[in-house]
């Protein structure tokens, strides 16, 4: 694994990147060929420019499309028998190989996207009661 630290430049070089081009295309060019990089892709390279104008940090890593219910858990934030717990009572898909569990990549990232979807609009909640109630 790898980590890069990106620089107050490079941070300030990102920021006017994004406010010239908010959705670009991008090219790869070599001594052979110019090649335009994918949509998939480019939609990546633009999320990363994106949180780095921000301030805001980036892990990038690769998962597989079958994920254990180790990894799943991790990925999740739980722990394993929390996780096990929400397979059992169909809060999650999963399916069995042999006797383990396995769960698909697509399911955990939506899973995710949804709780911390559920966990905003609380947070929010929260914030227009304490307004509401007038609390400092």
């Amino acid at each position: 694994m790898s980590t890069l630290t990106v620089t107050t430049r490079q941070e300030q070089m990102a920021r006017e990147f994004v406010a010239q081009a908010p959705e670009p295309r991008f090219t790869a060019l070599s001594e052979e060929a110019e090649v335009e990089i994918p949509d998939a892709l480019g939609n990546l390279i633009r999320q990363v420019l994106r949180t780095i104008a921000e301030g805001g940090s980036v892990t990038l890593k690769t998962l597989p499309q079958e994920l254990s219910t180790t990894v799943a858990a991790a990925e999740l934030g739980v722990s394993r028998p929390t996780l096990m717990r929400m397979i059992r009572d169909g809060e999650i898909p999963a399916h069995k190989v042999g006797t383990h569990h396995r769960l698909n990549l697509s399911d955990v990232v939506e899973f995710r996207r949804v709780q911390l979807q559920r966990q905003r609009a609380a947070f929010d909640e929260l914030r227009q009661i304490e307004d509401d109630l007038d609390v400092e």
